[in-house]
């Protein structure tokens, strides 16, 4: 069997749709099409099913592309190290979420390419969860409680601090509360990941005890920077973690609230699947996070 019809099912399965493979392996659609039928046609049975607009693996090819991603991820890493020569390349492909300051603030990526030229790099930023193998991701930046367990995280910075804050405009106002439970008597502009879920609860701890509050936002958006940007200009008290709101304390614009009630908790992380052969792309990345925290 021809191992590189194997390559071109994985292709397919990420992308599930054949032209989009053949982009991303750099052949034509009619090429992508005959391989599969090739592997189909020598494994005797069907692997994918085709419509005019997408294509989804049947059963046996699911149980096909699970058994084949861990191992030929391990040999493309192993390929890759053997073959490197005086400095890392390849494309590498990062997934962070909105609110992870200390590795999108800039210079900690703008550093990055400036040491490895011969590496591309390309962030998607979402606050979706999903699995990153899958989505052929080779790391991903996440706050250390909602990681999974099966992955190698390194520590992007030391802890963080949720705060909630509003402007000097907005307190003059409506005043300034002095527990958490009156933050249901104030407008509040609050934060949801997506619009099918509830807004974010807002965590507290009190003598030891952690809590929440399900405050009622007057305005809730999945964008961080108009969250800021809706309580800089008075709109109510919003809650976001404290890499964010930073700047704002410290020129005045925002006011911090609640801070005894607000504590510390494990900040980001960069993670990655186990495996033996780490590409030399990912391993250069993650020096480079362990020497930037270092210098910080």
């Amino acid at each position: 069997m021809d191992l590189n019809l194997l390559t071109i099912l994985l292709a397919v399965a990420k992308e599930q749709n054949f032209r989009a493979a053949a982009d991303r392996m750099g052949v034509t659609r009619s090429a992508i099409s005959q391989a599969i039928r090739r592997l189909e046609d020598q494994l005797g049975t069907a692997l994918v099913v085709r419509t005019t607009r997408s294509v989804r693996l049947t059963e046996a090819g699911a149980t096909l592309v699970n058994s084949l991603e861990g191992p030929l991820t391990e040999i493309d890493g192993a390929l890759e190290a053997t073959g490197a020569r005086d400095a890392p390349r390849g494309h590498l492909r990062l997934t962070a979420t909105s609110i992870a300051e200390p590795f999108l603030s800039g210079p900690l990526l703008a550093d990055f390419v400036e040491r490895y030229p011969h590496v591309t790099v390309d962030v998607t930023v979402t606050d979706d969860e999903f699995d990153i193998v899958a989505h052929g991701f080779d790391a991903g930046v996440r706050l250390g409680e909602v990681i999974e367990k099966d992955m190698i995280a390194v520590p992007l910075g030391g802890d963080q601090q949720e705060r909630a804050a509003a402007s000097p405009a907005y307190l003059a106002r409506h005043g300034i509360p002095a527990h958490p439970r009156e933050l249901v008597d104030h407008r509040c502009v609050g934060w949801r990941r997506a619009p099918e879920l509830a807004p974010h609860r807002w965590e507290f701890v009190e003598n030891g005890h952690p809590f929440d509050v399900a405050v009622d936002p007057q305005f809730t958006t999945n964008d961080l920077r108009l969250m800021l940007r809706m309580a800089l200009a008075g709109t109510g008290i919003t809650f976001a973690p404290e890499d964010c709101l930073r700047d704002r304390f410290n020129d005045g614009t925002l006011v911090p609230l609640l801070e005894e009630f607000l504590p510390p908790f494990p900040g980001f992380f960069i993670y990655f699947p186990q495996r033996r052969n780490m590409a030399p792309k990912l391993r250069v990345l993650i020096d480079h996070i362990r020497r930037f925290k270092q210098s910080d």
